[in-house]
């Protein structure tokens, strides 16, 4: 549980515009988190992002947050509400930072702003205070290799787009998010041979964890898993084992496909979707054909449980070349997110 240890100070922005009503402060707690998910919701919307969170998803994110003090790096915009004369709350950034185990220092942030709210310069202000605070925390920081601001947009979010582009970033790598519109017509796959399809088990979940991240190793921009994200990936209230497609070969895990479907985001977009949450063989099993074989059940599971299509994302320089094996599957492009980075001087 996160509790207050501190005030719910007015933040200073020197870069503000002037609005009747507008104020900054600090990450009030618990009590922050349906203004939050309200903000969330609402500009995910227009910005095409077809994600669902809770007031559940987003506790569970917080309670196992990496290097990150939600009560100094997080920051809440409000407005003097139209009815009761109550601030409201119009959008929030937050801040984090991480090693990547190739050397760079990411300090990445990322915010939402009520789509309303939007084009008055209050997102570049909310900006501009996030690259302060992350260079606060740099500044105590003895490191030994290059340093990145670090965000993202995607091709909908053509005003954030051209805002970064002003604020010295640029794009570093692209992402797909890729759609298969049915769940008809799925290949037949058999497993390659001596490997053996298990079900997925709670005491299972550390060699899970454990062999996912070996398995990514050589993706861009790795870094090895914390603690707490392994808890907070664990406590995701919409972990269904069902959906997990595990190949083992005698003890050792060969890769796996972990389905998800969340029925929030689900209901929210009049839609059946599964979402597939990670792929990943193990280098050992490498091109057997074996992705392509777990995709395929799990293809199957998510039309087992009533769903009618199937979406994933990709990094489209993956080197293991996850990108064509999605394709032959039946996946398409149907949106592209950006990773931008900005050098921190």
């Amino acid at each position: 549980m996160i509790t207050n240890t501190c005030t719910t100070d007015i933040v200073y922005l020197p870069d503000a515009p002037t609005l009747p009503g507008l104020r900054f402060r600090h990450f009030g707690g618990e009590s922050d988190y349906t203004a939050m998910v309200a903000v969330l919701r609402a500009s995910k919307k227009v910005d095409h992002i077809e994600e669902v969170e809770t007031v559940e998803d987003l506790a569970n994110s917080y309670a196992h947050l990496l290097n990150c003090d939600p009560y100094k790096d997080v920051l809440c915009a409000e407005i003097n509400g139209q009815h009761n004369g109550c601030k409201e709350m119009i959008g929030y950034n937050r801040v984090y930072w991480c090693r990547e185990d190739e050397g760079n220092w990411i300090y990445a942030h990322f915010g939402f702003l009520l789509p309303e709210w939007r084009q008055r310069g209050i997102g570049r202000a909310m900006l501009r205070h996030s690259e302060r605070r992350l260079r606060q925390i740099a500044a105590k920081q003895q490191v030994d290799g290059p340093r990145f601001f670090q965000t993202e947009a995607n091709n909908a979010q053509t005003g954030l787009e051209a805002m970064l582009h002003d604020e010295g970033y640029q794009p570093v790598r692209h992402e797909y998010e890729m759609l298969r519109d049915t769940l008809q017509d799925i290949p037949a796959a058999p497993l390659p041979a001596g490997l053996e399809l298990r079900p997925a088990l709670p005491e299972h979940h550390r060699l899970i964890w454990q062999a996912m991240n070996e398995a990514f190793r050589d993706h861009w921009g790795y870094r090895a898993g914390s603690e707490q994200e392994y808890q907070q990936w664990i406590n995701n209230p919409h972990n269904d084992l069902s959906l997990w497609q595990v190949a083992w070969d005698g003890d050792q895990i060969a890769g796996m496909v972990l389905g998800v479907i969340n029925p929030n985001a689900n209901a929210e977009y009049n839609r059946k979707q599964g979402w597939v949450d990670d792929v990943c063989v193990c280098r050992p099993w490498r091109k057997r054909g074996l992705a392509h074989a777990l995709l395929a059940r799990c293809l199957q599971a998510f039309r087992e449980h009533g769903m009618t299509e199937a979406a994933l994302g990709v990094d489209t320089e993956n080197t293991t070349g996850a990108l064509r094996v999605y394709e032959r599957i039946g996946f398409h492009p149907a949106k592209r997110f950006t990773v931008y980075r900005k050098p921190l001087e």
